[in-house]
């Protein structure tokens, strides 16, 4: 009977490799349109929902779509309600496997005609060129599907009228929870649920089980996916750790709810039914439930996500709560996400600036220099993690300008403690009125919306402090040659002028590294001016 089942085991070992292959291959042709297909077409949980079951049924990854939405939450790109949406969707996106593997593995019975189709796909996964090669993997992958169900299927044909649903817990209320136990271990073990679900398929067509006795494996397969998120979520964030936990609680409650549908719908769908329909009717009722489950969900979906939050609080720090390791395998959402942190670091920095000079909005917070000091560090090492393919040449220019960014704020918090140049400039009323240019300048971030015109206020203040550096500096000189001043202050406000300059500079260049990022292009001056800073950094310090 052990080499019987040798085949059983080859069948579900292949259908595991063609879902991976199809999966990696589809992944890949969508690319960044999976990033841009989640972001632009979720606005409410319900659309979220469909977009997530859409996704999913056509990338045949539920994982993927689920650190989608990970790294939208974290970017700050989507509300956490409407990543729910999505996750949501997933679970009936998953479903769609069944269907493929009934309606066309079991009832055309392709594997034969699928050995040709996997010769086709790898030679197009040869051919060197990378969209020709993903489809190639996706076409292998596919093929590989249907032959390892054909083998599936070979293989427990073997123990037809051996193995018999009695052989199994009967179908009893406490025989569903044994069978709904045997197939959250079965999933598992294979990390799958379409693989669980397909050797359910196949026990029935065989005959091994009843529909009743399927039903509560597959129910049990639902509820064991969670097992693989939670493991897909082990060492990420706060927002991994809520959207795996909100998957277990939601996929529970849906586990409860199809184990008392199963006897209603045994009895108006299945009665009389013959094998073949008893196949189409258990991968309807895997649909079924799930589908259910979302409708009824999803007008609590606020509510939902407040029981998450409270149970998973936020941990961490406050500037670089958005860097989840979950999404650094999809390169560009985690760029999204470090751009997110990015951007309250530079806000806490700016506020940081303020308080140092002695000015600070109602309500401002300073998170202090050793806070910022850690948060550059995380998000350094986190860009240091991010792997973008060599033909993403977006992504590695807004990688590019995060690092120019990070160097900048690098500088600008050496600056803040600097305290002897920050002390002097109360001191001498020509100063005073320069900081309170300065100042202005950091208003800029919190008061101007407008990139462009936040850019050109600060490069006008960064180009007026240069000129105010020369002038006032020839004339702190002649103060020393005549002893109107001592030396030691004209040197201390000599020093000053030259903070403020050099602050001025960094708050300008980081500010036009951050247009950079956002796609702001200002035309042929724009390459003038970064030219002229760049000599004007030269010449500054």
């Amino acid at each position: 009977m052990f080499w019987n089942l040798l085949p059983a085991f080859g069948g579900i070992g292949l259908f595991l490799v063609g879902m991976l292959l199809m999966t990696d291959g589809l992944k890949a042709l969508a690319g960044a349109r999976l990033r841009d297909v989640l972001s632009k077409f979720t606005s409410t949980p319900l659309t979220g929902a469909v977009t997530g079951a859409v996704t999913t049924a056509a990338i045949q990854s539920s994982s993927a779509t689920t650190v989608a939405a990970v790294g939208f939450v974290a970017s700050g790109l989507l509300t956490f309600p409407q990543a729910l949406g999505i996750i949501f969707g997933a679970n009936i996106g998953t479903t769609m496997t069944g269907w493929l593997v009934a309606l066309l593995g079991f009832k055309l019975d392709l594997g034969q005609a699928m050995l040709p189709v996997v010769f086709v796909g790898a030679l197009f996964a040869l051919s060197g060129r990378k969209a020709v090669s993903n489809f190639g993997l996706a076409l292998a992958g596919f093929s590989l599907v249907f032959i390892g169900i054909e083998q599936l299927k070979s293989g427990l044909d073997a123990f037809r009228g051996v193995v018999t649903p009695a052989d199994f817990p009967p179908d009893t209320l406490l025989g569903r929870l044994k069978l709904v136990l045997i197939g959250v271990l079965i999933t598992m073990v294979t990390q799958s649920s379409s693989a669980g679900v397909a050797t359910a398929l196949a026990a029935l067509s065989a005959g091994a089980v009843s529909f009743p006795q399927a039903a509560a494996l597959v129910i049990g397969m639902d509820v064991g996916t969670t097992f693989t998120a939670v493991l897909a979520t082990l060492g990420g964030g706060t927002m991994a750790r809520r959207t795996g936990s909100a998957h277990v609680i939601y996929n529970v409650m849906t586990g409860v709810m199809a184990f008392f549908l199963l006897g209603p719908f045994t009895s108006v769908f299945v009665s009389g039914a013959g094998a073949q329909n008893s196949l189409t009717a258990l991968v309807a009722f895997h649909s079924f439930f799930n589908a259910l489950g979302v409708v009824l969900i999803l007008p609590f979906a606020k509510p939902f996500a407040r029981f998450v939050e409270a149970l998973i609080p936020d941990r961490g720090a406050e500037l670089t709560k958005s860097l989840d390791p979950l999404v650094l395998g999809l390169p560009e959402i985690a760029v999204d996400a470090a751009k997110a942190s990015v951007d309250q670091i530079v806000l806490a920095e700016v506020a940081h600036l303020r308080s140092c000079m002695g000015v600070r909005l109602p309500g401002e917070t300073d998170y202090g220099r050793d806070s910022i000091e850690t948060a550059l560090a995380e998000a350094r090492a986190y860009l240091d993690k991010i792997e973008p393919s060599r033909e993403s040449d977006v992504e590695i220019s807004r990688i590019k300008g995060m690092y120019h960014i990070l160097d900048h704020l690098d500088r600008l918090l050496y600056r803040c403690s600097q305290v002897d140049r920050i002390s002097e400039l109360p001191k001498d009323r020509r100063l005073k009125r320069l900081a309170l240019v300065v100042i202005a300048a950091t208003d800029s971030y919190l008061k101007i919306y407008d990139q462009e015109e936040c850019e050109n206020t600060l490069n006008r203040v960064r180009r007026f402090l240069r000129r105010q550096r020369k002038l006032r500096r020839d004339l702190l000189i002649s103060d020393a040659a005549t002893d109107s001043l001592p030396d030691e202050v004209v040197w201390a406000r000599l020093d000053s002028l030259r903070w403020m300059h050099r602050v001025s500079y960094h708050l300008w260049r980081i500010r036009w590294h951050l247009n950079a990022l956002e796609g702001a292009s200002f035309g042929g001056k724009r390459g003038e001016v970064h030219a002229e800073a760049a000599k004007s950094e030269v010449d500054a310090d």
